[in-house]
């Protein structure tokens, strides 16, 4: 049930990439990557606040160069999208298609793309059991979520609320009220971030990597996403620099800061602290030792 026999594609070298007329590339005027919170990220203010935050850090480190801007976070109710209950897991999920629309109305004037990340599961047709992400390459807008992440996705089901929702209307999002939010732990975050840079390499143009082992890699289920890694592969990353046009090394040590900064600055961030919560919460990077590992034998070899 890999990505790589269920959905056959033609591979997309960086000729290919190069020459695509349809590739959508960063300008003067469009060189922001806003994020969008659909309901709540985090049991607490506090913790979404520094989880999308954590998210917000790493993508500029990722796509070097570019700004990364956050949107006043908003509940599912505002999207005016779809929903369901998935018959496997009995969870609610949201229609990637819809919130896609959604997030294309907002899109601000200086923005390269703008990404929606949610804890609620995605679906993207009828037929469809559920999906990680969805992105629009033509009108630069991407759907995430990390429902799957959690640990325990799979063992939580929606009880208690599935007569409620034969009885409602497609319209009450009164439903999503105290809605299941997993914990944020490092494999959770580390997931985040594969996901997140996924979908919006998509947005860039870069299409699904059959060449070596890459973040680009397709997934069709959370193992297959857990096998690949965080880094591109050359081909991936020369893409990337392409369309961006940093230097590999200073977005390595940019990437290496962003782990070593467990308690990463707080601008253009209001935290609302309650109860214990006296400062910012400490980064759980335990998971990206490999990934920081990696980073610093590329910087070893370029630097030489």
């Amino acid at each position: 049930a890999d990505w790589i026999t269920s959905h056959p594609e033609a591979p997309q070298d960086f000729e290919q990439f190069f020459s695509d007329p349809y590739r959508k590339t960063p300008s003067s005027e469009k060189r922001s990557i806003y994020i969008q919170s659909i309901g709540s990220l985090g049991n607490t203010r506090i913790i979404s606040d520094e989880y999308i935050k954590w998210l917000k850090g790493y993508c500029e480190a990722f796509f070097y160069g570019l700004t990364v801007k956050l949107l006043e976070p908003v509940p599912v109710s505002a999207t005016r999208c779809s929903f369901r209950v998935n018959d496997n897991t009995q969870n609610l999920q949201i229609h990637a298609g819809h919130i896609l629309k959604f997030l294309k109305k907002k899109k601000p004037e200086d923005a390269f793309c703008v990404v929606g990340i949610t804890m609620i599961d995605l679906y993207p047709r009828d037929s469809w059991n559920f999906v990680f992400g969805q992105a629009s390459l033509t009108d630069g807008v991407g759907i995430f979520s990390f429902a799957r992440y959690g640990s325990d996705f799979y063992s939580l089901r929606y009880e208690g609320k599935l007569k409620k929702l034969q009885k409602t209307s497609s319209s009450d999002y009164s439903i999503f009220d105290n809605y299941y939010i997993p914990e944020i732990t490092s494999v959770l975050l580390l997931r985040s971030c594969k996901t997140l840079t996924h979908e919006i390499g998509h947005i860039f143009g870069l299409r699904h990597c059959q060449w070596l082992t890459c973040l680009m890699q397709g997934s069709n289920h959370l193992e297959e996403a857990d096998r690949r890694p965080l880094n591109l592969c050359p081909i991936c990353l020369r893409k990337l620099q392409c369309a961006i046009g940093f230097s590999i090394v200073e977005r390595y040590k940019a990437l290496v800061r962003w782990i070593d900064d467990e308690s990463a600055d707080t601008s253009g961030v209001t935290l609302k602290h309650s109860r214990k919560d006296n400062g910012n919460l400490p980064k759980p990077v335990e998971a990206f030792k490999e990934w920081k590992e990696w980073i610093m034998k590329c910087l070893a070899v370029l630097q030489k």
